[in-house]
């Protein structure tokens, strides 16, 4: 199954968890309000979500004075890649990292922080902006805002389910086609699970992609994997400040935490990921 393919079951996936918590908690009527709530939180993020990160790392815009070499790289790659120049920003954090973001390939912005420049070669930082921009490309920025949106509404729904139980709020939804308080309160315990692990699924399988087609933009799939092996080894010493509803977005998680949270990362294993690399031959 290909990447594309697997992308648009999970987010059938989510929303018909979104749709499924709106049966039991209101029959036919409650499935569609559901389904209108996870439409406008969408339509939401697809305009505002770029806004709403760069803000919250701080980033600031830069132009080809201020910043020539990344300037330079990151125009030389998005004329390989075929796509329009995105407005380049940087972050004030010493943790290595990078992300994408923009609702399609005419409104992009890709940032990096002031950490990552310090500690990248020329070939390596070529590899992170290829995979960034390969972001851009493949539009995974919209994708990972509807589904980071369908599982926040997932939760929200799942919240007001399991209160809704606990005060008799589903007596009367099995007259209206809906599950009772038994099923909301199932509904409300495994619906949160399941979207985080299908949202889990989503950006891993992005991850790949977005890996393989920067090593093709960038002309080699060193300079990625290098990047990887010194991002891999410098977010673990320098961990960034980072919040758990934005981590898929950046190049490496950017999330300290023991093997539970690992369990659940967003990101594929980077041994993994510098492997797929390493085999790739150009």
């Amino acid at each position: 199954m290909t990447n594309s393919l697997r992308t648009v079951l999970l987010l059938g996936l989510l929303t018909g968890i979104v749709m499924g918590i709106g049966q039991l908690f209101g029959g036919s009527q409650g499935l569609v309000i559901a389904f209108f709530f996870a439409v406008v939180m969408n339509f939401g993020s697809y305009w505002f979500s770029d806004k709403i990160v760069l803000a919250m790392y701080r980033a600031r815009p830069v132009d080809e004075a201020e910043a020539p070499e990344l300037y330079n790289i990151v125009h030389n790659l998005a004329l390989r890649a075929q796509i329009p120049m995105p407005r380049v920003y940087m972050m004030p954090s010493e943790s290595p990292n990078a992300f994408a973001t923009g609702r399609d390939p005419e409104h992009a912005v890709v940032a990096v922080t002031d950490g990552i420049l310090r500690i990248m070669n020329r070939e390596e930082l070529e590899g992170v902006l290829a995979h960034e921009l390969s972001h851009v490309k493949n539009r995974d920025i919209l994708i990972g805002s509807i589904a980071a949106t369908l599982a926040g509404v997932i939760m929200m729904l799942a919240t007001m389910a399991r209160w809704a139980a606990f005060f008799g709020g589903g007596r009367d939804s099995d007259e209206e086609g809906g599950g009772g308080a038994l099923g909301l309160i199932l509904m409300s315990i495994l619906a949160p699970i399941a979207a985080m692990l299908i949202q889990m699924a989503i950006s891993r399988s992005r991850e790949f992609l977005a890996d393989s087609t920067g090593a093709r933009i960038a002309g080699n799939p060193h300079g990625l994997a290098s990047a990887l092996e010194k991002l891999g080894r410098a977010s673990r010493i320098v961990p960034m400040e980072a919040r758990p509803e934005t981590a898929h977005m950046f190049i490496v998680n950017p999330l300290s935490g023991g093997s539970f949270i690992n369990l659940f990362s967003t990101h594929p294993p980077i041994e993994e990921r510098i492997a797929r690399l390493r085999s790739m031959s150009y």
